[in-house]
Formats: structure tokens, C-alpha cells, sequence
């Protein structure tokens, strides 16, 4: 690792950067914002496009895929990009079935359309297991992304004081501005991580010898997408069983993603908004993943991989641009914090508070949601040295949430397409569900009990939850067919939008968007196979 010093002038550079922005929009938000509930949690519903797809891309990519992907990447080659290039079809079929119901249901959280499709039980059984989630996968991971910054900057500062101030200063900032300050303040993260991406891959490019020197330095089949069955990274059938079933959960149901769609002016903006995100997520192949691939031939034998892009900021950036860049990604990954525990304080204050205090007030929510958000906060802290017992940030996420999002993902995608699927299945499927695959994770990935890939363990994860949630409902009494009818999908939905479309211009129909949108990341895969 080389030995490069942080200047005076980076540091406050990233002081200024990382202060003065989120001195800025929490100012713009409070004097802007709209009193209540809706406005605290979904940003008053005056959310437009460009705003959402940009909050959206930065909601994933501050946290775990800034520092995990270009750790993948250097650890492992491009196999990791299959996490980025699926998510732009999963949003097609998110803005295609769920999204619809979403706001045709005007929820605050995605909890909430569980009680409209199965009742209360269900989602609080789901809220739960959201809250559980923020705390041991989304927060945890952010923290550690910038605690792997943080260590860049101050290499003799522990991990502990940096996790504990990230915390505090996301904590403190979406105490005060809520939804609305956060999706602002994503906008410009958003384009500083793709400009920043851009310039780091341009200088690491120059840097290596040859891209001979990489392919050598790289580990065997590190620049193909398509990896044998048997890998122990991703393997080729790993795709549909596992990544597709994680994405479908973390794209289409996790709270902290959608909420910036609940938030949405109509539903063209949700949907554009969507579309918008899955556009911005194809190029980072090139911008996140290809850099720490790049990082091998420079950089042989970093201590550890989730290292590199920080590494490469460190030293091939010039003093002032080099703290700019620094600062950006620190902002970046407080904004993916703020978003965790906004969702986390909507969660527990929409869920839980108002259901069983219902008389609780608009201000009385708000209260109740700010002061969750420093539970939440302190919890995230003490789970976030468990990601150092994993070789890197990607393999403990993905890990994790392969063993316990199929159960969710198993209750969504079935509940909107089979009006059959009742109560007591979508309860059973969660309750027993998600605790088997907590088990499973900590048995298989921690003691590591049984030589079993994660992505396989997904997969036969959602085939016995869909089991479970089948043969429940057939064994006790059907869903009303009233209720049902309002939150499952069917072909008259189709038919109709079709007629509603016919007089809207090629360039604002989502479905050409869509159909392009699924085009292009195709031709990403087929490109490099």
C-alpha cells in the first residue's frame, strides 16, 4: 500500500465539503418543508423524477457498493456487476407491478401494503424484520464504508470513534431535516460519485503498465461475467436464484429505496424516477467495479480489499482535488446513512407507534420518529465490527441477505399475482421464514457448518418460503375477493393503462423507457460474458 500523507488542505477540505452541505440543505429543508408527518417521512409527496432516480442510485451506492464493489472488484473481478446491471430490470418490473399499488394505496411504508393485501399482523411481522435488517445489514454497512474512508484520512484513529461519528453526524442531521433533507442533498452526491468515479478510473488507467500487467496481476476469469457453477464468488446459477431474489427485496419492498418513490409527485414520476436510477446504475461497471480491477496490477498486496478505492483517491489524486473527492464520498455515505435512519424512524413511528397509539398527533409522530432515530443509531454502532469478520463488505451483505430476503421477497411476488395467498400463509412465511434463515446465515457463514454458496442458499431459502406461504393459504380460509382485488395485479391493469397510454408521446411512455432501459443492460452482459 503506498505511503501517501493526507495534507492539511484535504482535511478541511473535507470539513468544509461534509459541514457545509449538510448545514445547507438541513437549512433549505426546514425552511422548506412541509409541516406533519407527510412531510417529515415522505417529503410532503413532491418528489419529481430527476430527484428520486438520483436519491435512489445514491441510496445503494453510498454504502456498501461505494467501498464493496471496487473491494469485489479487486478481490474477485467483474462477477460483482451482476448486482448492478439487474437492478435495472428489476426496477422495470417494479414500475410495472408494485409501484402502481404502492401509490394507488397512498402508504407511508411498504409494511403498510401488506396490511392492505393480508392484514395488521403481516406488517407488523414485516416492519420488524425491515427494522432488524437496517440495524444488522443497511446501517452497519454504511458505517463501515465510511469508517474505511475515515481510515484513509486518520490511519492511526481506531475503528470505533470513526464508526461513532458517522453516526452521529447522519444521526443529528435527519433528526432535524426528515426526508426531504436528505433526497436533496442525494442529488449532489449523486453526481459527485459519478464524476469522481470517472476521474478515478481515467488516472488509474494511466497508472498501470499495460492492461496486459492487469490481466496477469488479476485472479483467473476476474474479466468475465459468466462464472462456472461451482464458484465460490458467483456462480452463473447464483443469478436468478440468488441475486435476482435479493434485488427483487432490496429494490421493491426495502423501506429506505422506496420510500423516495412513496414521496413521488404522481406515479409518471415514481415510475421515470425509477427508470432513472436503473440507468445510472449500468455504467458503474466501468466507475466503481473496474477500478479495483485496475487496483490489482497497482496495488498487489493491500491489506485488505474494501481498502482500494480509498487507496487509489489517496494516491493518485492531486492535494485539494484528492480532499474534494474524499469529502464528496464522505458526504455521499452520510447522505445513505440519513436515508437508513429516516426509513427506520418511518418505520417504527408509522408501524408501530400510530398502530398501537393512534391517537398519537402529526407532531407527536414526528417526536417519536426523531428520538428512534438515535436508537437506531447506537444499535448500528455496536453490530458494525461484525462486517471485519468477513474478507470483504460485498461478501458479508450479500451472505446475509441471501439467507434471510427470499421469505419477504416470496410474500411480495406471490401475494400481487395469486389472490389465493391469505393471512395466516403471508404471517407463517415471515414468522418462521426469516428466524430459519438468521439460523441458517450464522450456522452456514459464521461456524460454517455446511460448504453451501449463499446464492444457493437463497435460492432453496425462497423456494421453501413460497411452500410455506402456498401450502398455509390452501390449508385455511381464502382472502376476501373485494380486498384482494385492490392489491394484486391483473391483465384488465394492463389493458387499461394500454388505453390510458395511447395518446401519451413515445418520449414520456414508460414502457419504451423500460423496453430501452432492459436493451441496454443486456447488451452490458452479453459484452462481457
Amino acid at each position: 500500500m503506498p505511503n501517501v500523507q493526507i495534507s492539511p488542505w484535504d482535511l478541511a477540505v473535507v470539513a468544509v465539503y461534509v459541514i457545509g452541505t449538510r448545514i445547507l440543505f438541513g437549512w433549505w429543508a426546514a425552511r422548506t418543508a412541509r409541516k406533519g408527518a407527510e412531510g417529515y417521512f415522505l417529503g410532503g409527496r413532491a418528489l419529481r423524477w430527476p430527484i428520486i432516480g438520483l436519491s435512489f442510485y445514491v441510496a445503494n451506492m453510498s454504502g456498501g457498493s461505494f467501498v464493496g464493489l471496487p473491494g469485489s472488484g479487486y478481490n474477485d473481478g467483474i462477477a460483482v456487476y451482476h448486482y448492478e446491471w439487474l437492478p435495472a430490470v428489476i426496477l422495470v418490473l417494479f414500475v410495472l407491478f408494485l409501484l402502481p399499488l404502492y401509490l394507488r394505496a397512498r402508504i407511508y411504508t411498504a409494511p403498510q401494503f401488506l396490511e392492505s393485501r393480508f392484514g395488521r399482523e403481516p406488517r407488523l411481522a414485516f416492519s420488524g424484520f425491515l427494522l432488524v435488517a437496517v440495524t444488522l445489514i443497511d446501517a452497519p454497512a454504511s458505517l463501515y464504508a465510511g469508517a474505511m474512508v475515515g481510515q484513509a484520512l486518520f490511519p492511526s484513529v481506531p475503528m470505533w470513534p470513526l464508526l461513532a461519528a458517522g453516526a452521529l453526524i447522519a444521526g443529528v442531521y435527519i433528526f432535524f431535516g426528515g426526508l426531504g433533507a436528505v433526497v436533496i442533498n442525494d442529488a449532489l452526491q449523486a453526481a459527485m460519485i459519478m464524476i469522481g468515479g470517472t476521474l478515478v478510473l481515467v488516472l488509474a488507467w494511466q497508472a498501470v503498465p499495460s492492461w496486459d500487467a492487469v490481466v496477469q496481476a488479476a485472479p483467473p476469469d476476474a474479466l468475465h461475467l459468466i462464472r462456472p457453477a461451482d464458484d465460490e464468488l458467483l456462480p452463473w446459477p447464483g443469478i436468478f436464484t440468488g441475486v435476482l431474489v435479493i434485488g427483487v427485496y432490496f429494490w421493491c419492498t426495502n423501506q429506505f429505496v422506496v420510500q423516495r418513490a412513496l414521496g413521488a409527485h404522481n406515479l409518471d414520476h415514481g415510475r421515470w424516477g425509477a427508470l432513472f436510477a436503473g440507468l445510472l446504475k449500468l455504467p458503474n461497471l466501468f466507475i466503481l467495479v473496474m477500478p479495483g480491477v485496475l487496483a490489482v496490477a497497482l496495488y498487489p498486496d493491500l491489506e485488505r480489499p474494501d481498502l482500494v478505492f480509498p487507496t487509489l483517491v489517496v494516491d493518485l489524486l492531486p492535494v485539494g482535488l484528492r480532499g474534494l473527492l474524499l469529502a464528496a464520498f464522505v458526504a455521499a455515505i452520510l447522505s445513505s446513512l440519513e436515508a437508513i435512519f429516516n426509513s427506520s424512524a418511518t418505520l417504527f413511528t408509522m408501524d408501530f407507534v400510530r398502530t398501537f397509539r393512534p391517537q398519537t398527533s402529526d407532531q407527536g409522530l414526528t417526536r417519536w420518529g426523531r428520538w428512534s432515530t438515535v436508537g437506531f443509531m447506537i444499535a448500528a454502532i455496536l453490530w458494525s465490527p461484525i462486517v471485519l469478520q468477513f474478507p470483504t463488505l460485498w461478501q458479508y451483505l450479500q451472505s446475509f441477505m441471501s439467507y434471510i430476503t427470499p421469505p419477504v421477497t416470496a410474500v411480495f411476488i406471490i401475494g400481487i399475482f395469486w389472490p389465493r395467498a391469505n393471512n395466516a400463509g403471508a404471517l407463517a412465511t415471515l414468522v418462521i421464514g426469516v428466524p430459519l434463515g438468521i439460523l441458517g446465515w450464522a450456522a452456514n457463514e459464521l461456524l460454517d457448518w455446511l460448504p453451501l454458496q449463499y446464492l444457493y442458499a437463497a435460492g432453496i431459502m425462497f423456494a421453501l418460503s413460497a411452500l410455506i406461504l402456498v401450502a398455509v393459504s390452501l390449508a385455511t380460509a381464502p382472502p376476501d375477493p373485494d380486498k384482494v382485488q385492490q392489491c394484486t395485479w391483473r391483465p384488465a391493469l394492463w389493458r387499461q393503462e394500454t388505453r390510458d397510454l395511447a395518446d401519451t408521446p413515445w418520449y414520456a411512455n414508460y414502457r419504451y423507457m423500460a423496453l430501452g432501459l432492459t436493451l441496454l443492460a443486456a447488451a452490458m452482459v452479453v459484452w462481457w460474458w
